[in-house]
């Protein structure tokens, strides 16, 4: 902890007279920090008074103020995973490019119980669990990275490998053309130029590039063109299986990969100028139906009180 840092007491501190010099609870401020974490931090209370204290026996006190409002303990009395209105795999078993180690990737939306929502507390914006490769987007986050031509989120709504999805999420994948717009030649390209750069950086710097990352590039740029062009989102590449499991397994130079890449921007430019996509998603139309799947919710809840 620097010095300067203000904390909270959590011990009251007496002297040898068994004087109460510092109260559990009291506001100080660090003046001088240990070197390691077997010694003590002097704390200068408002009276002047310094105290010597171990890291245990006191919080910093933004942190110390934020603990009544921790999600965490009203949340261990929900499985938000109970939630999930919608699973499906993503990534390369749907895309068509898995080989025999690849993981199952699912990802989807979550709708909390409508008090949890509205609550002090809030809920988190996605569930994550990194030993089953799972994540679960809170419905309004879904939406709006949606709107936002995010990929990965675009992605889930038009995979064909769907495991959950209840009726309230069979409503969204049939308005999921409403997500599709101009944007996502912005989104796209933009992610697509700042990744070839670093890879780049990475050539000159280590003489290699993440072939898969080089790949699923070259991928997105494909998908990008097809949505503007045809107006949905492929999700399975048979048609260039072959040739971006070359790039990922290292048998294409990164001269002709860069040059694909170069090639697909134009023909991303061309289908950007003739799209019949519009300028913006409908975010009218997205709105309504976070309303009614909230309001689904509260009656659902009203009528289990």
């Amino acid at each position: 902890m620097p010095v300067g840092t203000q904390v909270v007491t959590r011990v009251e501190v007496k002297t040898s007279n068994c004087e109460v010099s510092c109260l559990r609870g009291a506001v100080g401020e660090i003046v001088r920090s240990p070197t390691d974490n077997s010694h003590t931090y002097q704390i200068q209370l408002p009276t002047g008074v310094k105290v010597n204290l171990r890291r245990h026996e006191f919080s910093i006190r933004k942190h110390y103020q934020r603990e009544g409002l921790e999600q965490s303990h009203l949340l261990a009395d929900y499985n938000l995973y109970d939630s999930v209105i919608y699973r499906c795999v993503v990534g390369s078993r749907a895309y068509g490019l898995e080989n025999e180690g690849s993981d199952v990737d699912r990802r989807g939306i979550y709708l909390p119980p409508a008090d949890l929502h509205w609550s002090l507390y809030g809920v988190p914006e996605q569930l994550e669990n990194n030993a089953t490769q799972e994540c679960y987007w809170e419905l309004q986050k879904f939406i709006v990275l949606a709107l936002k031509a995010n990929p990965n989120v675009l992605e889930c709504l038009y995979t064909p490998l769907v495991e959950t999805a209840t009726p309230l999420a069979k409503e969204l994948l049939e308005l999921r053309h409403i997500f599709l717009s101009q944007l996502v030649y912005q989104t796209y390209n933009s992610y697509v130029l700042s990744q070839f750069k670093k890879m780049e950086q990475d050539l000159r710097s280590t003489g290699e590039i993440r072939s898969k990352h080089a790949m699923h590039l070259i991928r997105l740029l494909l998908s990008g063109i097809t949505i503007l062009r045809s107006g949905f989102v492929p999700v399975r590449v048979e048609e260039y299986r072959t040739q971006l499991l070359a790039i990922r397994n290292q048998e294409t130079s990164w001269e002709e990969v860069n040059g694909w890449r170069l090639s697909l921007h134009q023909k991303f430019d061309s289908a950007f100028a003739n799209t019949s996509l519009p300028e913006r998603p409908n975010y009218e139309q997205a709105n309504a139906f976070l309303l009614r799947a909230r309001r689904f919710m509260v009656s659902n809840e009203v009528k289990d009180g």
